[in-house]
């Protein structure tokens, strides 16, 4: 499916003037067992009219001291002044994407909207959030370094959003802090039973996973209590477990014993008397797809007057509908392109104007068994870009009802034909 874009340059007065201002935002909140302050040089690009910047931003880091691989923990950032120095007096409420070098591993921290009172000429000292990030796996007995990566300021002004980007040099950064990850392996998690329902006198084989070497009990639950029965099983030395349990009780969970929670489900099948009369009934699979098909009305970027100067003009991308009925575990991916600006009746083209997008993903069916994701914003080109997904569910149950779109910037060339242009900009699905 396709969404069209139509620009309309106008010679004369009525002159588009655009006010935004960028700045570096960085992450504060509750203080952990250890603090680290680091400068970092930043190259920051902001759209026109407002100018970039280089400069030295102080980051103040807190981590904790310890953590497992595989353990989500907190992190705050308290940053200093930022090297951007708004040339416009304006209030907007901005948004942080930090991204960081969680040792191998890229992770983005998403700040709380924040109301800002920008003053010309003086810097922004923005305020400071929490967040969280994964250690990752395969870290064990090692220290896990924290670098800045990328830091992106979303801006909005009257509900179009400018961004600022804002990249460290080198790239990523010098270590902003580290966490020690523990020489122990990751916490023991119950995987998958065989079969996950049954009658009376069922056998259930139980996996798990990250368990010490050796015997391993494994037991039934009802409603988060021990219903009594409990089976045998080993661990093998790399953690994984297996074990065998007879159900003849009303369960609802089954763990191998000392995993963590969530455990996995079980239905017990209960006899009923009388004469039993089987009932059927087959899904079939639905569709992945994104709509509409027809594609969606050309949406305005209103109309800008050339002026000598590069300027950059906001719309709103028209969401896309992502139904996902497939009843499976896969995930999905939607990309996006464009075709140049021009204009095909007169032959007038602008082969150096960029169009950006600022994407969104949300759930719009609240019974969807799976999440969505955002992509990271960009510029849309003939080389497809991920703006959503929905990871593959592993052994559990993905799809939904989702919606994507997002906030759009062209940036236009200081001179061009005066004439209307258009891009196609195309979603697809896979």
């Amino acid at each position: 499916m396709s969404t069209t874009f139509r620009r309309r340059v106008l010679a004369g007065t009525g002159a588009l003037s655009l006010v935004l201002t960028g700045a570096v935002v960085g992450l504060s909140g509750t203080a952990q067992a250890a603090t680290k302050t680091t400068s970092v040089k930043l190259d920051c690009v902001a759209p026109p009219p407002q100018a970039g910047a280089t400069g030295n931003q102080d980051f103040t880091i807190t981590l904790p001291d310890g953590a497992k691989a595989g353990d989500v923990v907190p992190i705050t950032i308290d940053p200093g002044a930022s090297p951007v120095i708004p040339g416009f007096s304006v209030t907007t409420v901005n948004t942080s994407k930090i991204t960081l070098k969680v040792g191998s591993t890229t992770q983005t921290v998403v700040s709380p909207p924040e109301t800002v009172s920008v003053v010309a000429g003086q810097p922004l000292d923005p305020s400071g959030f929490s967040g969280t990030i994964k250690i990752p796996d395969g870290t064990e007995g090692t220290a896990v370094s924290v670098a800045l990566d990328l830091s992106v300021t979303d801006a909005n002004l009257g509900g179009s959003v400018f961004t600022t980007t804002c990249t460290p040099n080198p790239r990523p950064s010098a270590s902003l802090g580290s966490v020690a990850v523990e020489a122990l392996p990751k916490d023991p998690i119950t995987t998958k039973l065989t079969p996950n329902s049954g009658k009376a006198g069922q056998e259930v084989v139980v996996t798990g996973a990250n368990f010490p070497a050796g015997p391993v009990t494994c037991s039934g639950l009802k409603g988060g209590a021990a219903t009594g029965e409990t089976g045998n099983g080993t661990a093998t030395a790399a953690g994984v477990a297996t074990c065998s349990l007879i159900v003849n009780v009303d369960t609802d969970q089954i763990k191998i014993d000392g995993a963590i929670a969530p455990y996995k489900d079980y239905v017990f099948i209960k006899e009923q008397p009388g004469v039993q009369n089987p009932v059927d009934v087959e899904v079939l699979p639905g569709p992945l797809a994104i709509g509409p098909q027809a594609g969606n009305p050309a949406v305005s970027f209103g109309k800008v007057t050339i002026n000598g100067k590069s300027q950059s003009v906001i719309g709103q991308f028209t969401a896309m509908a992502v139904q996902d009925f497939r009843g499976g575990t896969l995930g999905w991916d939607v990309s996006v392109t464009r075709t140049p600006f021009l204009n095909s009746v007169t032959g007038h083209a602008m082969p150096t104007a960029q169009i950006g997008i600022q994407p969104t993903c949300k759930v719009t069916n609240a019974d969807s068994p799976s999440p969505c994701t955002a992509g990271a914003p960009g510029a849309i080109s003939d080389t497809p870009m991920k703006v959503a997904s929905q990871s593959a569910g592993g052994d559990n149950l993905t799809g939904g009802e989702f919606e994507v779109g997002g906030a759009g910037m062209i940036q236009l060339p200081p001179f061009m034909f005066a004439d209307t242009y258009q891009s196609v900009v195309t979603f697809s699905i896979a």
